[in-house]
Formats: C-alpha cells, sequence, structure tokens
C-alpha cells in the first residue's frame, strides 16, 4: 500500500464508521460550537472502547475489586491484579457499562459520574487532562448527556474488539482526530501536522536503514518533544510496520496542551501501545526524559513562540554547560525553536541516532557571530552533526504559509557524508489542493515524496525534473558556512606616517571601526591584502574582538537570476494594454 493511499484512507469502512460517530454531534448543536465537538466526541469514543473491549472481563473485575478492597489491597499491587483479571491495560471497577447507565435515565449524572471514577489510573488522567468534568457538566445543563450516551450505545457506535481490531480503532480514532483538527481551520496547525509532511520526515529518517530493516527487522525507540496528538509516532511506527513485519518502535513523546497530551495518551492506549510513554509537560522547563536516548527523534515544535515563560529553567540548565541541554547557548528570547532541536540533540542514540525537526527560516541565520542562535549553528553544523536541511514548499502547514524547513541531524553520518551538509530546494515540488484547510493550499503527494527522497539519496549537485516537479540538490563542506567576523580599526598616524604605539598596541582613530566577515576557508591576512589594505592601508585588525558564527543562507545559495523584461518589449505590452483599453471604453460607451 502506498503512503499516498494510506493518507487518504483507502479503508471505507474505517472512514464511514468515523463518519457514523461524528454524526453524533448533530445532537450539540447550538450547546457547543462546531471546533468544540470533539471535546465531547473524542472523550466519549475512549470511553466506549473501553466499554466494549472490558465487556468480558468487566463482572469479574467488579467482583475482584470488591474482594481486594475488603482485603485492604491498595497502589501497584491492585492495579496489577486489576489489569490482569481485565486482560487489559486498563479497567473499571464500577457497576456501570454504557448499556446500565442508560437503562436508569433519571440518575444518568450520578450514574455516570461513578461509572468514570470507576476507571483505572490511566485512563482517569486522559479523562482530566480533556477537562472532561467541565463538558460533562456543559451537556448537564444542555440536556444532552443522556441522548449523547444513548448514541453511542447504539450499533454505529459499536466499537467491541472482536468487531474492530486495535489497528482499525487507532484508524478510526485518528480520522475523528482529523475531523476535529481541520473543525478548527487555521488553528489546526496548532496540535496537527498533516500526514504528507510526517511521511516524507518518516522517508528521510529511515532512508539509510531501509534495506537492513527490510531484510531483518528491527527494535527501536523513537521520541516526539512536541507529539500534539502523536500522530507523527504513529506514522513512523506505521512506515516501519510497511517496510518490516519484524519492525518493533517503542514510542515516547511529551506535550503541554493538556488535551492534546489527553488525544495522545487515549490514541496509544486504544492500539495497545506504550501509552506510559507518553508524558505530559513542559518539554523545555520540565523534561520528562532527562538521560534518554533515542534510535529516531521527529518533531514538529512550536517556532516564533517566546520562551519567557521557560526562561528561568532554562538558564539553569545552560549554565551547566554540555551536562545539560543547552549547552552551545541559547536563542533570542523571542524564538525557542532551537532550544527544541538541541533538546533533540542531546537525546540522540551516540553513534546511530536520528532526527528530523522542522524549523522556520529564523534557525538558519538569525542572531549576529557570537549570539546564541549562530553558536548553536556553529555547534551542530560544527561537529558535523547536520547531515540535511529541505526547504518545503510554502502554504504546507495548516496555520501558516511561510517557508519551513526539515532538518536531518544524526550521531551516525555515513562515510561518505562525513563532513558534508547537503541543501535541498523543494519548495517547487507539491500538488495544489482542491479544498484549502486553514493555510494550507498545496500536499506533498507520492510523487513530490519519492524526487525529494531520490535528491536526499543522490547526495550531488543536481536538479531532479518529474512531470513539473523540480527538486534541486546541493552539497557543501561544513566548514562553508562559518565565517569570521572580524573588526577592523584605522591606525593612527604619525607625521612620518608610523603607526603610533601606545604599550605596544596600535591606537585606533575614533569612529572609524569597521568589520568584516570573512569565510573560514579564507586566511584572514591574505583577505586583509587583498579586500581592505589596498583602500585602506592603516587598517588592522583587533583580533580580541574576532568572533565565529555560523548561517545557512538558503535562498542566496538557490537564487536564480532573471533578466528583467527590455525596454522594448515592456513598450509592446503597453501598446497592447492601451489598444484593448481602447476596444474596452467603445464597448462601454460607444461614441459618447
Amino acid at each position: 500500500m502506498s503512503m499516498n493511499e494510506l493518507q487518504k484512507q483507502t479503508n471505507a469502512n474505517i472512514q464511514a464508521k468515523a463518519n457514523l460517530i461524528w454524526e453524533i454531534a448533530t445532537h450539540l448543536v447550538g450547546l457547543f460550537k462546531p471546533h468544540e465537538y470533539g471535546k465531547v466526541i473524542l472523550p466519549m469514543t475512549v470511553l466506549k472502547r473501553f466499554d466494549d473491549a472490558l465487556k468480558e472481563t468487566k463482572d469479574a473485575v467488579v467482583e475482584m475489586a470488591k474482594k481486594l478492597d475488603e482485603q485492604h489491597v491498595e497502589g501497584a499491587a491492585r492495579d496489577g491484579i486489576l489489569r490482569t483479571v481485565a486482560k487489559r491495560d486498563f479497567y473499571n471497577t464500577s457497576n456501570f457499562d454504557f448499556a446500565k447507565l442508560i437503562a436508569d435515565p433519571d440518575n444518568i449524572e450520578d450514574n455516570f459520574e461513578e461509572y468514570l471514577q470507576g476507571f483505572s489510573d490511566n485512563v482517569k488522567d486522559i479523562i482530566e487532562n480533556f477537562d472532561f468534568d467541565n463538558t460533562v457538566k456543559l451537556m448537564v445543563k444542555g440536556g444532552v448527556l443522556f441522548v449523547t450516551i444513548q448514541e453511542f450505545n447504539s450499533a454505529k457506535a459499536d466499537m467491541s474488539p472482536d468487531k474492530i481490531t486495535s489497528a482499525d480503532m487507532g484508524y478510526i480514532f485518528e480520522e475523528l482526530i482529523r475531523k476535529f483538527s481541520e473543525s478548527y481551520d487555521e488553528q489546526a496547525g496548532a496540535h496537527f501536522t498533516s500526514r504528507d509532511i510526517i511521511y516524507l520526515m518518516t522517508e528521510l529518517l529511515v532512508a539509510p536503514e531501509k534495506t537492513e530493516i527490510m531484510e531483518n527487522g528491527c527494535t527501536k525507540t523513537a521520541y516526539d518533544m512536541a507529539m500534539g496528538t502523536s500522530q507523527m509516532l504513529g506514522c513512523l511506527t506505521e512506515r516501519l510496520k510497511e517496510i518490516s513485519s519484524k519492525a518493533n518502535l517503542a514510542c515516547f513523546g511529551q506535550e503541554f496542551n493538556p488535551e492534546t497530551y489527553a488525544i495522545a495518551k487515549a490514541d496509544m492506549l486504544i492500539k495497545g501501545k506504550n501509552e506510559s510513554g507518553m508524558k505530559y509537560g513542559d518539554t523545555l522547563s520540565d523534561d520528562a526524559f532527562e538521560g534518554y536516548e533515542f534510535d529516531y527523534i521527529i518533531s514538529n515544535p512550536p517556532f516564533g513562540i517566546d520562551w519567557k515563560r521557560e526562561k528561568e529553567a532554562v538558564e539553569k540548565e545552560a549554565k551547566r554547560g554540555y551536562e545539560g541541554r543547552f549547552g552551545p547557548g541559547v536563542p533570542a528570547i523571542s524564538d525557542g525553536q532551537m532550544l527544541f532541536m538541541l533538546n533533540g540533540v542531546k537525546k540522540l542514540k551516540e553513534g546511530s541516532g536520528r532526527m528530523a525537526i522542522i524549523q522556520n527560516g529564523s534557525s538558519l541565520f538569525t542572531g549576529d557571530a557570537g549570539s546564541g542562535a549562530s553558536e548553536i549553528r556553529k555547534y551542530v553544523i560544527g561537529e558535523d552533526l547536520v547531515e540535511a536541511i529541505v526547504q518545503l514548499p510554502t502554504d504546507l502547514f495548516y496555520n501558516t504559509g511561510i517557508s519551513t524547513y526539515i532538518w536531518i541531524l544524526t550521531k551516525g553520518k555515513d562515510m561518505n557524508r562525513s563532513g558534508k551538509v547537503q541543501l535541498i530546494d523543494a519548495s517547487k515540488c507539491y500538488v495544489k489542493r482542491r479544498k484549502n484547510i486553514g493555510s494550507k493550499r498545496v500536499d506533498l503527494d507520492d510523487a513530490c515524496i519519492e524526487l525529494i527522497l531520490k535528491a536526499y539519496e543522490g547526495f550531488e549537485n543536481e536538479t531532479y525534473e518529474d512531470n513539473g516537479l523540480v527538486v534541486e540538490s546541493k552539497v557543501y563542506d561544513k566548514e562553508f558556512f562559518g565565517f569570521t567576523k572580524v573588526t577592523v580599526e584605522t591606525a593612527q598616524v604619525d607625521e612620518d606616517g608610523k603607526p603610533i604605539l601606545k604599550k605596544g598596541k596600535k591606537q585606533p582613530v575614533k569612529g572609524a571601526t569597521d568589520t568584516e566577515i570573512i569565510p573560514l576557508s579564507e586566511d584572514i591576512v591574505a583577505y586583509m591584502e587583498k579586500n581592505v589594505l589596498p583602500y585602506n592601508p592603516n587598517a588592522y585588525i583587533d583580533s580580541s574582538k574576532n568572533k565565529e558564527g555560523y548561517e545557512v543562507p538558503f535562498t542566496r545559495l538557490f537564487y536564480k537570476f532573471e533578466a528583467p523584461a527590455s525596454s522594448d518589449s515592456i513598450f509592446e505590452e503597453i501598446k497592447a494594454l492601451e489598444a484593448e483599453e481602447t476596444i474596452l471604453m467603445k464597448e462601454l460607451f460607444g461614441n459618447a
């Protein structure tokens, strides 16, 4: 099955089930706004799936819970026993299920509360982070709690494991998440990255190991530091399983938005995956995975967002140097995306770890030599961690139309890539959408992804074309992006034209200070002799102020000069426009 087929959710039964479940939202009209339907539909879907999955062992769990309470068995021991009896990683010890709830409509509110309180702590955590208590109160106030539970107990919302596998249930839930996200329109991108982008990132991540995984399978770990609804981890898992049925991926992630964290954790529980690897909290100020190393890191952290909230914690950790995550430096307070990059670098497995992370253009060039941003670039490029940077088309994301880039960083570069950085311009590689979603006006289809991957694997200076799609690749030595910013002074001279010295040092002319940007590949003395001294023989460098910087002038490196139209062609165009205007005026006003 191709990536594009997966993206379109080709299983009609899965789409139909998701659509039927979403239709329950018709009972919420007026009480909730369209983009709020998910606040009801998503948690209720989770609860109903769990309710159906627990039916077989429900009575045994309730009975065992009573025995354990009588014996005063608590904590992890009680939890472990009940999970064993339930044959699941979750359970419910209340006397209620969906069928019993709708059998007593007069007491629906109290009974539903008791039902919710009967769940295991991992499900209670999901409910709490969905802020479901407040949603339920609003449903009670609007008189729709009973009818919603009734609808979820109908045949169309039957989610029994003998009818819907965990994998298919994961797809259904993901389809519901997509509907919820798209109902936000331009706000969707705040917590949802479309699958086409994720598929490209996964292909770039696994490319060097794809053949080996195909032949031998693999056991890997993956981490998303800003996981949103965990779709990146889900897509990466899915892709590895496509490559080899013997591929196993343990997923870990952290998310600061409580609602999307709840969705991510619920998604993992529904799929029977590692829900305990989903952590709530602020990655920058409250790292839930300190000391961990991962095979793969895939992430789309927020960009253009300040880190004022995390400032104290980040600066404290930065003082620990390279023992912490922020040893190279910290970027401007107005944009924290490079802090996420450093967090990922710290967590890459030594010798093999690979990361695909999305950044906007500011990570390429903002910050003067010596600034935090420049020092971060100096570290990741200078230490040979950057394998490739891919410019994506504009209008690809739900919530922004600006230029975005995928950085591929690794602690396991192939020998042929050692000391090199590959830049790939895929800004002209896209297909237009029939219907826009917020700012998303274009997609990456299979052909786009395959062409970008071809350029990446080709690893040479080359332009690749296919049916109007264009991708250009350029490869540079890592030192190409480094430079020394030198301070140039003009020496005071005496009557004989000799420099005036004080304590053996030249004295500068006040107000005559200048700077020069000298590439690392050029000798500073030779540069001065060629470019400065012929025009200012008294110039000298104050080497104590030298600063080494790094930037990636992506746009300039791929710039194509287009000669302006000739004056003759412009004149002919003006004449044609005037003639057209004359005809239009006659049609409008006749001979008046």
